[in-house]
């Protein structure tokens, strides 16, 4: 009996351990061999390690000639609008979403997930039709418009569950001590809802630093940013610098969610879809 209780509890803690290293690998091993191709000189089949290392792919990454610096620029300035644009909907909408008795609530907030319903490159094939009708194709203000039509589901969303977890009463005491609609608003409805109007900003800028299909069909040749330059690489075989590429995508997205981790309280996530 004492055999059997063993045997099960090790054949249990085996595979815990096994599905934990599957996770790890899963997790770990892209970023790992990201790592690897980064500082790789020369490396190749069928070679398990690299040959010779160093930096000098970064020095071409970021000398004045190369288009790293450039498309880091874009993708940053873009994301940066993109913010803009959202918030300057989702700050309104999320309010009006969360305080106002709006008819078909449900319904409106639906309507801002049909970007993410359909296949992203049907999508975009067609918005950039339309776009080339109104010469914005090869614009910036084309591609953070393409870019702000995905983010504005995670910026509305979060907004309006931001304002809903803001305490009525709060509110109502500042109007009670005559204070206007406009005046309790920015005295105390956006500051207790800036943490959550923060974390979707961020959601924002993050989609839109890692976005691709969008760019591509509305903004290329003339807009280039990281992802694009990143999957020409890719296909020109040059590892070392989609590698690169990559590591500059993922700093400020690994920094960005640790804030995210802040900013969202449980409080702000169980008022989400309500």
């Amino acid at each position: 009996m004492v055999q059997a209780v063993l045997s099960h509890s090790l054949s249990r803690a085996l595979l815990r351990t096994l599905a934990i290293g599957m996770l790890a690998f899963a997790i770990f091993g892209p970023i790992t061999n990201m790592l690897l191709w980064a500082v790789a000189e020369v490396w190749y089949f069928p070679h398990k390690l690299l040959l010779e290392y160093g930096f000098v792919f970064w020095e071409r990454v970021f000398r004045p000639e190369g288009n790293a610096t450039e498309a880091l620029f874009s993708s940053v300035w873009i994301a940066v609008l993109t913010v803009v644009v959202s918030l300057a909907i989702a700050i309104p909408a999320g309010y009006a979403l969360a305080r106002g008795k709006m008819p078909f609530r449900y319904l409106v907030m639906l309507l801002f997930l049909l970007p993410q319903a359909f296949p992203a490159v049907a999508v975009h094939m067609n918005v950039a039709r339309t776009f080339y009708g109104l010469d914005l194709n090869g614009s910036v203000a084309g591609v953070v418009l393409v870019h702000a039509s995905q983010g504005l589901v995670f910026a509305v969303w979060i907004a309006t569950a931001a304002f809903a977890a803001v305490d009525g009463e709060l509110e109502a005491a500042a109007r009670n001590m005559g204070a206007g609609r406009w005046r309790t608003f920015v005295d105390v409805t956006l500051p207790l809802a800036l943490p959550g109007i923060m974390a979707s900003a961020i959601f924002v800028f993050l989609i839109s630093m890692d976005e691709f299909t969008g760019t591509y069909f509305v903004g290329a040749p003339e807009v280039v940013t990281l992802p694009m330059l990143l999957f020409t690489s890719s296909m020109e075989g040059n590892y070392q610098i989609a590698s690169i590429s990559s590591l500059i995508l993922l700093v400020p997205s690994v920094g960005f969610m640790l804030v995210i981790e802040r900013f969202l309280k449980a409080d702000v996530l169980a008022n989400v879809g309500n």
